[in-house]
């Protein structure tokens, strides 16, 4: 490329880049993680390589899933080894949702090896469909969650929950599963937020952040395809989910609601891509602007 285009190009790019990007000491920039779900196939096949991947695409920690299973701490040992942090983990749920559940480890074990592999956040990723049916249902698994969140709080962890469009469903009197744990959840007891879902349950991320300052300890960041009617409280289509800058969703706005929200940790996941690997590096040169 001759010199004058090359310099109209890099013209072009730096005008184009988001305002939060040029920022240099944006933590959100500068310690960009990936929730390795998107990676689970990927994963599967050759873990070190994958891992290796991630890093050259220049994210600077992961998120874990599964833990405390082997897979997860191998994740986190491997990541840390390739210089990428691993501050946080989804985990066994039940743990806290329904401790006294046949063959669930107690939660106290789950603190101690989360402790041990030096994480200090644990998520509760999900919810069976048969424990969220109506709004006792909610109040109750979100007295669990602040119980599960004060022991957490003794170790040195921050629990949060992570949603995904069905808690945004009017159950019975209009009041959501959503609402219910806004009201129910203590000080304690903390969302991680995904901004995909947030909109596929018809409700505005960056008006929802603003609402919950002191509230959210981590987002995820993922786009969604236009087109969709929403909201959706259903299933969505594969192709529903899109590197970031590729659908609908305005992320600089996100990014400086989440500041304001005091959110420590952002975190890029895709669940369903074609192609993970290109997809990941999609979302890393959105986020920096090249």
């Amino acid at each position: 490329m001759k010199r004058r285009h090359f310099l109209q190009s890099s013209l072009a790019s730096f005008l184009s880049v988001p305002a939060f990007a040029l920022e240099a000491d944006n933590p959100y920039r500068k310690n960009i993680g990936i929730q390795l779900y998107t990676l689970r196939n990927q994963i599967k096949e050759d873990l070190a390589g994958t891992l290796k991947a991630v890093a050259a695409a220049g994210y600077r920690q992961v998120e874990a899933y599964g833990f405390p299973d082997a897979t997860a701490l191998e994740l986190i040992k491997v990541s840390k080894d390739l210089g990428m942090a691993a501050n946080s983990s989804h985990f066994a749920w039940e743990s806290v949702t329904d401790p006294d559940k046949a063959g669930v480890a107690p939660f106290a074990e789950i603190l101690q090896k989360a402790k041990d592999a030096g994480l200090s956040h644990l998520v509760i990723p999900y919810l069976h469909g048969d424990t969220r049916k109506t709004a006792d249902d909610y109040k109750r698994l979100g007295e669990r969650c602040n119980a599960g969140a004060a022991l957490a709080k003794e170790a040195g962890i921050q629990l949060a929950y992570h949603n995904h469009q069905f808690e945004f469903q009017p159950l019975e009197g209009g009041k959501s599963g959503f609402d219910v744990f806004m009201a129910e959840f203590s000080p304690e007891m903390k969302f991680e937020l995904d901004v995909f879902w947030v909109k596929v349950g018809g409700l505005d991320p960056v008006e929802l952040l603003g609402k919950m300052k002191g509230r959210v300890s981590q987002i995820h960041l993922k786009d969604l395809k236009d087109g969709l009617t929403l909201p959706e409280f259903g299933s969505v289509p594969a192709d529903a989910f899109k590197e970031l800058g590729q659908g609908v969703i305005a992320m600089e706005p996100i990014i400086e609601a989440a500041a304001l929200a005091g959110v420590v940790h952002a975190h890029v996941e895709q669940d369903q891509s074609p192609d993970p690997l290109k997809s990941i590096g999609m979302s890393m040169e959105y986020l920096k602007g090249l």
